[in-house]
């Protein structure tokens, strides 16, 4: 085969992985319209029912990990979304599509001290097991600003310009060396401007979204086996 034709064969090749891509993000964009504000309501976590009972969307995500669930929970709190290629080209999709300012200044490593960094707070812990992390923001924005609010101001916020996001990074006991690290992340716009807007937003993004919850998990389940199995040296 001359180079020429293999040039055009791969050109071919590209062309076509090109639109099935595109394909599969229209479809999983169209879903994620048509499914806004009809949330699957299985399997939900007890600690995010107190603390954001109604919301619109949620993205729930778990992988089984041979690691006592403290080990697994420290590994998750301290997995940084960075190290991933997928992760990073997801951000730097958006910025380009958004038209995002470049970060100031570096973000400290490990996704907790990341998203604190960004302006999330603590809504709630249980050590070892569990933490919720919230905010309130205008996620369509291109320069997003994320707003941590205090417990009893996050529960009572509702202007109707802005939507409440929540989410966990969690790790279930099993057995003694075994355990289910799980991620579930909620949202809910305060009013109908909100809403729309939000809308239009997460059918965009929530393939992105989904794809960056998913490459948290094998990270997560990697360090966690890492940390229990390796021999002290």
């Amino acid at each position: 085969m001359s180079a020429k034709s293999k040039f055009r064969t791969a050109a071919k090749w590209f062309a076509g992985a090109a639109a099935i891509g595109a394909a599969v993000y229209g479809a999983q964009a169209g879903t994620a319209w048509l499914r806004y504000g009809k949330p699957n309501r299985q399997d939900e976590d007890l600690i995010l029912n107190a603390l954001l009972p109604g919301y619109e969307i949620v993205e729930r995500h778990s992988i089984g990990v041979g690691a006592p669930s403290p080990i697994t929970f420290a590994a998750a709190c301290e997995i940084d979304l960075e190290d991933s290629r997928l992760t990073r080209a997801i951000f730097r999709t958006r910025e380009r599509l958004l038209g995002t300012a470049p970060a100031a200044q570096p973000l400290p490593r490990g996704i907790l001290a990341q998203t604190k960094a960004l302006g999330w707070s603590v809504l709630a812990e249980v050590p070892g097991h569990e933490i919720v992390m919230g905010a309130v923001t205008q996620p369509w924005l291109a320069d997003v600003v994320f707003r941590g609010l205090p417990l009893d101001d996050f529960l009572a916020f509702d202007d109707p310009d802005f939507v409440k996001i929540a989410w966990t990074l969690r790790a279930d006991r099993v057995t003694a060396s075994t355990s289910i690290f799980r991620t579930e992340t909620r949202a809910l716009a305060c009013g109908p401007a909100a809403r729309a807007k939000f809308r239009r937003y997460w059918s965009l993004v929530s393939p992105g979204i989904a794809l960056i919850r998913l490459a948290l998990l094998h990270p997560v389940k990697r360090e966690a086996e890492r940390r229990y199995w390796e021999p002290v040296k």
